[in-house]
């Protein structure tokens, strides 16, 4: 199973750079930043988009804020392979600005695609662009920590780790509500 999606997931990536979405933030980048993890994993992160070192790489999330993403997976006993992570937009913006909502809507079905064949049963949204993406109009300080229902899958909206770095004050939210996912996860597999 894991191989065929890993296949898909393959042909996808394929695709977008044959389509091309938002040219310009393509021709200012390194490279796509597609995803990583798990092609049959059972949580899916979405970030915004990548930065710096994301784009230099070719991964997601392994600045600081992919850091502290690792530290609390860690303690909820899993690890990166365990997880799938991606960015609403795969290529950076220039000079790490946040991605245009003409950017996010152009990646928006690229995006559906990976997660209809991942079929994770929890989509955690990381910050404010991939919550307002994937759940138009719910404001991530509302909303964060309490699971979500739409299009038959179920979200978590949580801070976003960057966020948590720069406001001392969020990080031991963005933890406590971390520290949610197993328990949302259990209720959905029973």
């Amino acid at each position: 199973m894991a191989k065929d999606k890993q296949a898909r997931l393959d042909a996808l990536k394929a695709q977008i750079e044959a389509d091309q979405p938002a040219p310009l933030l393509a021709a200012g980048a390194t490279q796509m930043v597609f995803g990583a993890g798990d092609p049959d994993a059972a949580i899916v992160f979405i970030g915004e988009a990548p930065g710096k070192k994301e784009d230099l790489k070719g991964r997601p999330f392994i600045g600081a804020a992919g850091k502290f993403l690792s530290q609390m997976l860690s303690g909820i006993g899993l690890k990166r392979d365990d997880v799938y992570i991606t960015n609403i937009v795969k290529y950076r913006p220039p000079n790490n600005r946040d991605p245009l909502p003409a950017e996010k809507a152009e990646f928006l079905p690229y995006l559906q695609q990976q997660l209809d064949i991942i079929e994770p049963k929890v989509i955690v949204t990381l910050g404010r662009h991939s919550t307002d993406s994937l759940l138009p109009g719910l404001m991530i300080s509302q909303v964060h920590g309490q699971p979500q229902q739409a299009n038959g899958r179920t979200y978590l909206p949580l801070f976003h780790p960057a966020a948590a770095l720069y406001n001392g004050g969020l990080r031991q939210t963005l933890i406590d509500d971390f520290a949610r996912l197993p328990i949302i996860l259990d209720k959905i597999s029973s």
